[in-house]
């Protein structure tokens, strides 16, 4: 196919070669290279790349100590690099109760939690039923919103909190309200909402920083709980491919967690972290970098070799919320629509709200950015509305003119929307797009409310990539998992077509706008090559070239000429992490536990 490169026939060739350890040959292997070359054949020793290029030449690497593999025409190819994600919440998610993101009716929202509660496989922490998974915005009908009575009719004795899968709301009971301390009275930090109802009393529902309330009340899990939770979470990401992960809001906890695991050679994937810092830490500059650097002291584990290692070089800053209804705490340039006629007869008009006000100001998130720039922190900052994209690559342009020497690689996380002005200048600042492709598509979070509340023109326009990358961006991958299932080859057929699977809802089925969706190329260099750029190991990691790291799947089909709506029905057959095997279903070598 166009732009997919073109057959690489040969490598380095030495006189008296070194013997590999591991030689692939008769593959389709898709390196990723500058050209998106296309090679027959790698060969690997000590956990590094020695040779791509023909099967033919392979053969001089070849040794009767050599493992040998024969590809049969199977496709090859990096690694995947997931820039963004939540691994620990997902890993948790795996067994507390979940609402698996199905819409649901409020009668069949009570069923699921009222099974969950007397399920005694389900585990509860001391008397507390957490739930995940919650597609709130696929609520049915969809102006359903929902409060305490629908919980406490359940359970009015002991606490029930559920979790919304974007991880922005939370629905309360009023056991959980009163363990929480919230009141009518009650004030969330800066970037929370407590949603009140007409009487002034909290209706149970929670918004962003306000979610830090119910964290701090709720019972943590043990230490050996989060071990199990990583442990889970890297038998997830190893069968997927994944080689190397951002943990996007990384409590010490979770690195911890993560830290055992390596400690014990466990650990399946490169795990970077990028601690929180919340609008009140940021407050105070020095001590949210001192915060940050104390982690990477503790826990860093310097360059990134064969071996999997932990890093703590990135930063995470919330800019807002979420575009989606029924939040709307995402920040927009224009204000979100509201209905100014009725339910039967709509009359959807501009509003005066652009959303919640800037949790980082400019000055504020520029100070914080060259604190962090100059103590080696990477930032990595949400921005889901395009008021919060350019309050964030504002901050970045006053960042690089403070810095003009400094090679710092931001990360905007979503970027759902991206005002017209503002897409050139993510190539200008040097600012990566870490883009879900999953989002661009009809689904119930791009249309319904969300559509009504944006109007046609900005939900047509939501998940930006094309016009992105055709600004000169460099768009990295992240999946966000758990606020979606994790499909990372789902997500990559979604960025080519912008178009849902073809047994959702009719509704759902046509494509989101008329925007062009990424190449195939363009995808497979998102979560390779760029997202290991996002995680400074670009060098080491992202391709397949000599003198790298083998870090390389093999896949049960060749996604760059199948059918582009089977991509998501992609499994990986082995994955190798370091010239290591970490997982493998049998077909080339060995079945992995």
């Amino acid at each position: 196919m166009a732009g997919l490169g073109t057959l690489l026939c040969a490598g380095t060739v030495n006189a008296t070669p070194p013997v590999a350890d591991t030689v692939f040959t008769n593959g389709f292997i898709y390196t990723v290279d500058a050209k998106n070359s296309v090679a027959q054949a790698v060969a690997i020793k000590n956990g590094k790349i020695l040779y791509v290029g023909s099967s033919a030449e392979a053969k001089r690497y070849i040794s009767p100590h050599t493992q040998k593999i024969d590809l049969h025409g199977n496709m090859l190819m990096p690694g995947l690099v997931d820039g963004h994600m939540h691994p620990l919440r997902g890993g948790e998610r795996l067994v507390l109760c979940s609402l698996q993101y199905l819409p649901l009716t409020k009668q069949e929202f009570s069923d699921r939690i009222k099974a969950c509660l007397v399920d005694p496989s389900v585990p509860k922490r001391k008397n507390w039923l957490l739930v995940t998974s919650w597609f709130q915005e696929a609520m049915r009908p969809k102006d359903t919103i929902l409060d305490k009575t629908i919980l406490d009719k359940i359970d009015n004795k002991n606490p029930i909190v559920v979790y919304s899968s974007f991880g922005h709301s939370a629905l309360l009971n009023t056991p959980a309200l009163e363990a929480a301390h919230i009141t009518a009275s009650t004030k969330s930090e800066p970037g929370g909402v407590i949603i009140h109802d007409a009487k002034g009393q909290p209706t149970g529902l929670l918004e962003d920083t306000a979610l830090n309330l119910i964290f701090a009340a709720q019972p943590a899990a043990s230490d050996e709980q989060k071990v199990a939770a990583a442990r889970a979470v890297l038998a997830v990401l190893r069968k997927q491919g994944v080689t190397s992960f951002l943990d996007a809001r990384a409590a010490e906890v979770d690195i911890k967690a993560f830290s055992i695991l390596q400690q014990n050679g466990e650990l399946t994937a490169r795990a970077h972290f990028a601690p929180l810092i919340t609008p009140e830490m940021g407050q105070d500059a020095k001590k949210s970098v001192d915060y940050v650097k104390g982690l990477s002291t503790r826990y860093d584990q310097g360059s990134i070799t064969q071996q999997p290692t932990i890093t703590v070089r990135h930063a995470k800053m919330y800019m807002d919320g979420v575009i989606s209804a029924p939040g709307l705490t995402g920040i927009l340039t224009l204000p979100y629509r509201v209905n100014k006629g009725t339910a039967e007869h709509p009359d959807w008009q501009p509003g005066s709200s652009t959303g919640p006000a800037p949790y980082f100001p400019v000055p504020v998130l520029s100070k914080l950015l060259q604190g962090l720039v100059q103590a080696g922190i990477d930032p990595h900052m949400h921005a889901d509305g395009d008021g919060a994209v350019r309050i964030a690559l504002d901050a970045v342009e006053v960042t690089r003119k403070a810095l003009p020497k400094s090679d710092f690689r931001p990360g905007l996380a979503h970027d759902e929307l991206v005002a017209q002005a503002d897409l050139p200048r993510f190539r200008q600042l040097g600012a990566i797009p870490v883009m879900s492709f999953q989002w661009g598509k009809r689904a119930p979070d791009t249309t319904g409310q969300t559509a009504d509340a944006l109007g046609e023109d900005r939900s047509n326009a939501m998940e930006p990539a094309y016009q992105l990358e055709k600004a000169g961006a460099r768009i990295a991958y992240g999946s966000d998992w758990p606020v979606d299932p994790l499909n990372e080859w789902f997500a990559l057929q979604v960025g080519i077509t912008r178009q849902n699977a073809p047994d959702v809802e009719p509704q759902y089925r046509a494509r989101l706008g008329d925007m062009p969706g990424l190449s195939r190329a363009s995808v497979l260099r998102a979560i390779t090559m760029n997202s290991a750029y996002e995680l400074r190991q670009d060098s080491v990691t992202g391709s397949v070239e000599q003198g790298k790291i083998a870090d390389l799947i093999i896949l049960d089909r060749n996604i760059t000429t199948i059918p582009v709506n089977e991509i998501g029905k992609t499994t990986v057959l082995m994955t190798m992490v370091g010239g290591k095997v970490v997982y493998s279903s049998g077909e080339f070598v060995p079945k992995t536990p």
